[in-house]
């Protein structure tokens, strides 16, 4: 749904000056998940570790013109003079009024789940069970907070026929904040714990501040057998619109007779409204079993006949662990769970340790950081994790903390302390791992990720250069040929075409590129990690990597109706609408890609689903920095045209057309279309001659060892070349495996020391690499050049009858990369 930006600030009560017009379907509070600029409102929320209002001139550069604000920077009317500023005394707020008016536009049932434990599950649980017989809106992931709450009913439209919203506090008076947001009109009450309870002053208050979402409901669900929650709901005055279910009254309104747990799975018997039903699920812990119950409590609400399907509860899927593993040095394993850190959680990544140990000859080590928001005294706490430290048989511990640190003497294992993260990591220790199962376990505000960072870190003397200065100077060259509308895409894909693509995002992204594109998702994750905000495309989009690509908010480039089915799919199960995706014609490429006749198929998949919009449409040149081949490429150009024109008219809404690679941008220019792909060109490759591009990548390296060999020795292996009189022969430390081509072996390949080139002899091995350095001032510890501004990539890839992208891209993680700017 779109409103216009007058009616929101209205709803929000926000001064204004004057308004430009603007519709508004995207509501944005974080700069990095921008997408669609032109349809987003930014509110510019303050936090204790940030401040939104600092991206504001960021974003107007992105495109963005629409914010709410707390304050207006003296400055701002000069520096965004178009932008649409509404002033709101607390853009939270006016966050929240605006959904919870959303809200009320649907006249649907809404559930909302709140409860200490279990929120997430039982939500995606119901979603599974019912999302066949409901077109369902539900909060993506765990979105049940303050901030996460209004973004998730924000996603309701005119096509929902069932919401599913999860609710959770930590302090007195949030929930009433919710309750208008959600609105809902069926409650499940999941469960009361100890998290966050140190901002309570009882357990009970912290449920009674839970039930407050349910004020309004119609129906709640809760376990009736649990008596401090029931007796919650009768001083809340609940009781007359709660249906339990029970494990030991049969009058209940869901009875539940029988639970047999077997090997990998759980038969339950109840009976519902008089019917004896049975019902068989793929798990046998606790947990799930009492989540399923919820479900099947609500299902009896909600739409009793849904519940004879029996079959669809043995095919519920386990909701994801935030539990990662990785593979760590010397030969260690490290499962990843810095997510949070509670003593329910730690006793679930304890076991989930065991079950990775097991035929494993490793050591367990726990890293553990204080464990905070428990509301339990240190020492009673702590006792407690001693004792299931104790009783999962970890052998080693290094506590974080002030806490853990005060109460180490609990832990009665090998064990050492730190007061912070960088103590930890500025001590020996940290080089100490070997043979080891290590768990992390640590509150975020610890920021264990350096800890993982650095006990995966591989180290390697041969360097490769980047200057990124050259990067700016190539992108800004490219940009001159263009309209200033026309955006650019920086191709980063395959680990940045070799020279790393952290720094080069981050350089890209102060240049104000407009989108970077990747192969795969892991790579757009890992910049998400590094900060970068603006929208990634990924090109190469795999079945198996939705999760990563939707969870770091990166867009897939869509080729087959078989990928279109798969992220309409993975989109509704999440409960996510209109996620921007891209759409890939095959004009004669012969690779990825829509015939130009499947479009209109294409057309109706996508009108009939809300998960996905088309956000661009493009194709390959199969041959643009190639004369001969120009007729090939205007015919490419009509078939896209064509093609594009079809998808256009069929969505009925514009599209974002782009054609060009980087050799097109230089040799086409009728076909800059509104993006432009910017690839091997951002590198210093360009397709004309006496191109105005500089060099970026410069591979060095130094010389190890230099020996004198008498005339008739060998050098390397199976004998391969001989000196033919007295020699000095240098070992530098580069192989193949680095990325050296062992074709340039046998004096084939060259490098340049001290100005001079100098042969390589022998064949290239997998470390190593032997230089003839005779009557050259070669010595010990001297820089090597492998390629470079005096020794171009160009250059080297003709010697190897390949292109430069080859060159690039095969340079092996294992080389350090150095960035610098002059």
């Amino acid at each position: 749904m779109e409103y216009p930006i007058k009616e929101i600030a209205e709803i929000i009560g926000a001064e204004t000056a004057h308004i430009s017009d603007a519709h508004i379907s995207i509501l944005l509070t974080d700069s990095r998940r921008l997408s669609s600029p032109e349809q987003s409102l930014f509110f510019a929320l303050k936090t204790k570790a940030n401040d939104g209002h600092k991206y504001i001139n960021e974003l107007y550069k992105l495109g963005v013109r629409n914010f709410v604000v707390g304050e207006i920077h003296p400055d701002a009317l000069n520096t965004t003079p178009d932008a649409n500023f509404l002033l709101v005394k607390d853009p939270l707020r006016a966050l929240q009024a605006l959904a919870a008016r959303h809200r009320q536009h649907f006249d649907i049932p809404i559930i909302g789940i709140t409860g200490s434990n279990g929120k997430t599950i039982v939500k995606e649980f119901l979603y599974q069970l019912l999302h066949n017989e409901f077109n369902i809106v539900r909060s993506p992931r765990s979105f049940n907070s303050q901030l996460g709450v209004p973004l998730s009913v924000w996603q309701m439209n005119g096509k929902h026929t069932l919401a599913i919203f999860e609710a959770g506090i930590s302090q007195p008076d949030e929930m009433e904040r919710l309750r208008p947001i959600i609105s809902p009109t069926i409650g499940i009450l999941t469960g009361i714990g100890e998290a966050h309870q140190e901002n309570f002053i009882s357990s009970f208050q912290k449920c009674m501040e839970k039930l407050t979402l349910f004020a309004d409901c119609e129906t709640i669900i809760y376990n009736a057998d649990n008596a401090f929650i029931a007796n919650c709901i009768d001083s809340a005055l609940l009781s007359h619109r709660a249906i339990g279910w029970s494990r030991v009254n049969s009058d209940a309104p869901l009875y539940v007779s029988s639970i047999k747990k077997k090997d990998t799975q759980t038969e339950i018997e109840c009976t519902a409204m008089g019917l004896n039903s049975a019902y068989t699920i793929p798990f046998t812990d606790d947990a799930s079993i009492e989540n399923v119950l919820h479900c099947l409590a609500l299902i009896l609400c909600l739409k009793p006949t849904s519940l004879r399907d029996t079959s669809k509860f043995m095919h519920l899927e386990p909701v994801e662990m935030r539990l990662d593993i990785k593979q760590g040095v010397n030969n260690c394993l490290i499962i990843n769970d810095a997510y949070n850190s509670d003593i329910n959680s730690l006793d679930i990544a304890l076991d989930f340790m065991q079950s990775r140990k097991a035929g494993a000859n490793l050591a367990s080590t726990l890293i553990l950081s204080d464990i905070l928001q428990s509301g339990a005294l240190p020492k009673s706490l702590y006792k407690k994790v001693a004792d299931l430290v104790r009783r999962k048989k970890i052998e080693r511990l290094i506590g974080i903390g002030r806490d853990v640190m005060e109460y180490g003497a609990l832990f009665d294992l090998p064990k050492e302390f730190y007061r912070t993260t960088a103590d930890f990591l500025d001590s020996p220790s940290i080089k100490s791992f070997r043979n080891e199962l290590i768990l992390l376990k640590g509150s975020r505000r610890f920021h264990f990720e350096q800890i993982s960072e650095r006990i995966e870190m591989k180290v390697h003397e041969t360097i490769l250069e980047v200057n990124l200065d050259a990067v700016v100077h190539n992108f800004n060259y490219y940009r001159s040929l263009l309209q200033p509308e026309t955006k650019i895409i920086a191709m980063l894909k395959a680990f940045g075409y070799g020279v790393g693509p952290d720094e080069l995002a981050k350089t890209l992204q102060e240049q104000h590129c407009d989108y970077i594109a990747v192969a795969v998702a892991d790579e757009g994750a890992e910049l998400r990690k590094a900060g970068i905000s603006i929208p990634i495309i990924v090109m190469n989009p795999e079945h198996g990597g939705f999760n990563l690509l939707l969870e770091n908010s990166l867009e897939p480039e869509i080729y087959s109706l078989r990928l279109l089915d798969t992220i309409i799919k993975e989109t509704g199960r999440r409960g996510i609408t209109s996620y921007p995706v891209h759409i890939k014609i095959d004009t004669g490429m012969c690779r990825l890609g829509f015939q130009p006749e499947d479009i209109p198929q294409v057309c109706s998949i996508i009108r009939n689903q809300s998960g996905v919009t088309v956000s661009s449409v493009f194709t390959h040149l199969a041959g643009s920095d190639n004369p001969a081949l120009d007729d090939f490429t205007h015919q490419q150009a009509r078939t896209f045209q064509q093609a594009a024109r079809t998808l256009e008219t069929g969505l009925e809404h514009k599209i974002l057309k782009h054609i060009l690679n980087s050799a097109g941008i230089e040799r086409f220019p009728q076909y800059r279309m509104d993006i432009v792909r910017l690839g091997i060109g951002l590198y210093g490759v360009g397709a004309r001659e006496g191109h105005e591009l500089q060099n970026v990548a410069t591979l060095r390296t130094t010389i190890l060892r230099i020996q004198n060999l008498a005339a008739g020795q060998s050098v390397g292996y199976n004998r391969a070349s001989f000196v033919t009189k007295n020699s000095r022969i240098a070992v530098i430390p580069i192989g193949y495996a680095d990325g050296l081509d062992r074709r340039l072996s046998n004096r084939k390949g060259e490098v340049i020391i001290n100005n001079q080139l100098c042969p390589i002899i022998g064949n290239i091995c997998m470390d190593t690499t032997m230089i003839d350095v005779t009557g050259t001032d070669a010595n010990e510890g001297d820089q090597v050049l492998i390629f470079g501004p005096s020794y171009p990539v160009t250059r080297l890839a003709d010697k190897l009858d390949t292109i430069p992208y080859e060159i690039l891209t095969t340079i092996s993680p294992r080389v350090k990369r150095i960035y610098y700017r002059e």
